[in-house]
């Protein structure tokens, strides 16, 4: 049986949402595929707002200086909250991890053999 089309663009936008270093971070990019290295899920063209107001939001900006001259990015599978494909894009935003239940799986992905 054959899929209805959507009213999504051509060009699929994702909504990434991750921890790093004990902030939440949220990202649009409209590439996004499990990464050749273990572990890893790589996100590519990022997406950010362009605005034509005099207003500028912080953490945008921050994101905007965190990634500049990144061309791809590799996010740790156990990093990742959610992954969403979205009609358009939002604002990315940077925000505390404290005070929120998310936080990352404390087991690492191999465990090393023990050696008498």
């Amino acid at each position: 049986m054959d899929k209805e089309p959507t009213s999504m663009s051509s060009t699929p936008i994702y909504k990434v949402i991750f921890y790093n270093q004990g902030e939440i971070f949220e990202v649009y990019a409209r590439k996004i595929y499990q990464s050749d290295l273990y572990g890893f899920v790589e996100i590519e063209e990022l997406v950010f707002g362009e605005r034509s107001g005099v207003l500028v939001d912080p953490t945008e900006e921050k994101l905007k200086t965190e990634f500049d001259g990144v061309s791809r990015s590799y996010i740790p599978i156990q990093a990742i909250v959610r992954i969403d494909e979205v009609a358009k894009e939002g604002i990315g935003k940077i925000t505390d991890a404290k005070g929120s239940n998310i936080s990352t799986f404390p087991t690492p992905a191999f465990t090393p053999k023990k050696t008498d």
